[in-house]
């Protein structure tokens, strides 16, 4: 299922396995139509997810992923993008040469969305989506990470990724910055702001922070 063709997707659709809201996500994603009715049903990669914990999907702009990647220049290796949505950031991060570029997302509609805009762009093979819940992907071995997240899912997320991350892994955060920890590098304004966070400093802060704390306990 991690790498459903296009013709899969279709057949998908057809056999009425993808419902409504899947198919108008597809529409909206390809420009083929404006849908205007919203089914009112929890999307079903949020059903078993606490509230705090959901992310509504808020695609991102141009110049959001034109400021993320500004912030990942000079980097290379792999790339995961956690919440990965319609998958417009992985498909980016293959354009600069990241490779393997990964999304993550737990809504199956936008995983067949994902998929479909890399086929029809030609990276089909080239990149990957996954369904799998975030808390739950390994992250020892990624060197770049980028998220766009509610600020009450980074606010849990910044200590899954300061436990897993290595030391020269760069976090990019797009919409909302990370509540405690402190950028070092900040591009674009307003809704379209990203920010770059080194781990290695995040974690020499932290151990600095720690040892503030045993200091003043003595």
């Amino acid at each position: 299922m991690d790498d459903d063709t296009p013709e899969e997707v279709l057949a998908q659709i057809k056999e009425g396995q993808i419902g409504g809201w899947g198919v108008a996500q597809i529409a909206v994603g390809t420009g083929l139509a404006v849908y205007a009715m919203w089914v009112g049903i929890l999307q079903p990669g949020f059903r078993k997810v606490p509230l705090k914990l959901q992310v509504p999907y808020i695609p991102a702009s141009k110049n959001q992923v034109q400021n993320v990647m500004t912030l990942l220049r000079g980097r290379k290796g792999n790339l995961v993008d956690l919440g990965s949505g319609d998958g417009r950031i992985v498909l980016e991060a293959h354009r600069h040469g990241f490779s393997p570029a990964v999304g993550y997302e737990l809504n199956p509609w936008l995983i067949s969305l994902a998929r479909f805009h890399a086929w029809r762009l030609g990276y089909h093979g080239k990149v990957t989506y996954r369904r799998e819940d975030l808390w739950k992907v390994d992250l020892t071995k990624c060197k770049n990470v980028t998220v766009f997240l509610a600020p009450s899912v980074l606010s849990l997320l910044q200590e899954k990724l300061q436990a897993e991350l290595p030391d020269d892994a760069l976090v990019v955060a797009g919409r909302f910055p990370f509540p405690d920890w402190q950028p070092c590098r900040i591009e674009g304004h307003g809704v379209d702001r990203a920010w770059a966070y080194s781990m290695q400093a995040q974690k020499q802060r932290l151990l600095e922070k720690s040892q503030q704390h045993v200091d003043t306990v003595q």
